[in-house]
């Protein structure tokens, strides 16, 4: 009886259950009507479509749990616990143009147990994106007539995933969070939507911060009308505190922010919201515009207005991902993958690899609170992405930063390590190791790979920083084989730890997140099994 009430609901502590009712009626097939003649008038529908190619191209279903899989190599027991990886993966043929980052979410999963390794692979369960001004306008028209229940949800949910309060979160920056429950065997299943009883009514970051020290999540979003950024704070019990509006002059697109243990970090960089440009130029709705200052707020983390927000100038420049960032005397130091000149159509369907409207170069960028004044060095060669640090540092210093090589755009050819502690050789033209670059792991020809997560060995901060693995999943495009590979953080030898061979290819995708058994696995389970399995029996029992 507790069970049916809740599905009535529709909501379990704060989790709204996804029970969309889309119309079908005549209003429905009008509109269908008139975006299909759109299409036609508009659309040269015989332009390649290059991320719906190769493997970048979508699986076509979903895979139920693969168990006992080929393993080359040992699984450390630090590695119990499930891999997930999410990025874009469209259940359908998009009507008209395809951008990279508008496909419907799709989890890859690797459970490993006790040097057992098993695949599964879900979509994100939520409703489909679209993008281009007048395909947005027409899913707002659907939505405002009722033909399109826009209640739960309207992201793709394809972009991240973190842990936090028992819950592993799914997260795209145009919608709010999805939670996904982990299974013993490592299945996945949406439970539904997160709006915190109700107190987020606005989108999430893909990139929300967790302080390891105080369990606290702190995230953001970015929005097309004022306040253009909303700064939140949830405790590590789950309760979201009141909006903090952040003032901008223009709507921007702020992809990552960071935190220190006293400070939030706000980007306000060019990436601009054009709709104009958007029609005249055939471009997508945000545009570069590299005539403006990039400014970075520095904000007291737990402030409840922007009044002691201080702001910083730095030459032009566009920030996708941030390692770290930390408090050093006076200064605010943030670790970070620049872009000079960034061009998101560089990923829509149509328009061919250039990598070098896409070069990110490592820099450090320091805000000094009591001069005002901001600096910054370079501390890689392009391209690097996906940086990645052990997180029991977040917020806090620390030495190594490990990240992505980018051959050509989204196309991962190796990882590699870098030691802040040591000073970038000065004359470089390319990423090699010597210097500041302690170690790169080359994938080989043909073979691409994508976000390399951290794991420690032992959890907190009592042994060396670097004493861990990165794991990541590989595609080999010769074989059309896809691997899962484990390498040791510390040497960064060439020779896996471990490979595990995956029953059926996995397309190239986004940012990726280990749940450990250890910690977060057991608490997810048993958090899912208390709150969401009452009254219900079977055979997927958890913790």
């Amino acid at each position: 009886m507790m069970e049916v009430e809740k599905q009535q609901d529709h909501r379990d502590g704060g989790v709204v259950l996804i029970d969309p009712k889309p119309q079908k009626g005549l209003t429905s097939r009008l509109i269908d009507f008139v975006e299909s003649l759109i299409v036609k008038w508009m659309y040269d529908t015989s332009k390649p479509q290059h991320y719906l190619s190769g493997n970048f191209g979508p699986v076509s279903d979903e895979t139920p749990p693969v168990a006992n899989l080929p393993v080359k190599g040992h699984l450390p027991d630090c590695l119990n616990g499930e891999f997930v990886r999410v990025g874009p993966n469209p259940k359908f043929s998009p009507v008209a143009g395809y951008h990279w980052f508008d496909g419907d979410g799709m989890i890859h999963g690797l459970r490993i147990k006790d040097g057992k390794a098993t695949y599964v692979s879900r979509y994100i369960g939520d409703l489909k994106g679209l993008f281009g001004l007048i395909m947005v306008n027409m899913q707002i028209l659907r939505a405002k007539l009722k033909v399109l229940d826009m209640s739960y949800g309207n992201g793709t949910g394809n972009t991240n995933l973190i842990f936090h309060h028992g819950k592993l979160l799914a997260l795209q920056e145009a919608d709010k969070p999805y939670v996904v429950k982990v299974m013993e065997d490592g299945d996945l299943q949406t439970l539904g939507m997160l709006d915190y009883d109700k107190r987020l009514q606005h989108n999430f970051t893909a990139h929300p911060k967790i302080d390891p020290l105080t369990g606290e999540m702190f995230t953001f979003c970015y929005a097309h009308t004022p306040p253009y950024i909303t700064y939140r704070v949830i405790s590590k019990d789950g309760f979201m505190h009141d909006p903090v509006p952040i003032t901008v002059s223009e709507p921007i697109m702020m992809h990552d922010f960071a935190i220190t243990e006293n400070y939030a970090i706000f980007l306000d960089l060019p990436l601009c919201f054009k709709p104009k440009e958007m029609v005249k130029e055939k471009k997508l709705i945000f545009s570069f515009d590299e005539t403006k200052k990039s400014r970075f707020g520095v904000l007291p983390r737990y402030a409840k207005d922007e009044l002691l927000i201080r702001w910083f100038e730095l030459p032009t420049c566009f920030i996708f991902h941030n390692a770290n960032a930390w408090e050093e005397g006076d200064d605010v130091v943030l670790i970070t993958c620049r872009i000079e000149k960034p061009d998101l159509d560089m990923v829509s369907g149509n328009i061919k690899e250039k990598l070098e409207n896409f070069g990110n170069e490592l820099y450090e960028m320091r805000f000094n609170m009591k001069t005002g004044l901001a600096s910054q060095r370079k501390l890689s060669e392009g391209s690097v992405d996906f940086p990645r640090v052990n997180e029991n540092y977040t917020g806090r210093k620390q030495r190594y930063v490990y990240g992505t090589i980018l051959d050509n755009i989204a196309k991962v050819k190796g990882v590699i390590k870098f030691d802040l502690h040591a000073t970038p050789e000065a004359g470089k033209t390319e990423l090699e190791v010597g210097g500041n670059v302690k170690g790169i792991v080359d994938l080989g020809p043909g073979r691409f790979g994508s976000e390399a997560v951290f794991v420690p060995c032992v959890p907190g901060t009592t042994s060396e920083e670097d004493d861990g693995y990165l794991i990541f999943f590989m595609h080999d495009e010769e074989t059309g084989k896809s691997y899962v590979n484990v390498i040791d953080a510390k040497t960064m030898s060439s020779d896996p730890v471990a490979v595990i061979e995956l029953p059926h290819r996995v397309p190239y995708g986004f940012h990726a997140f280990f749940v450990t058994e250890l910690g977060n696995f057991k608490r997810v389970l048993k958090r899912c099994s208390r709150t969401f399995l009452i009254g219900l029996s079977g055979d997927d029992h958890d913790f």
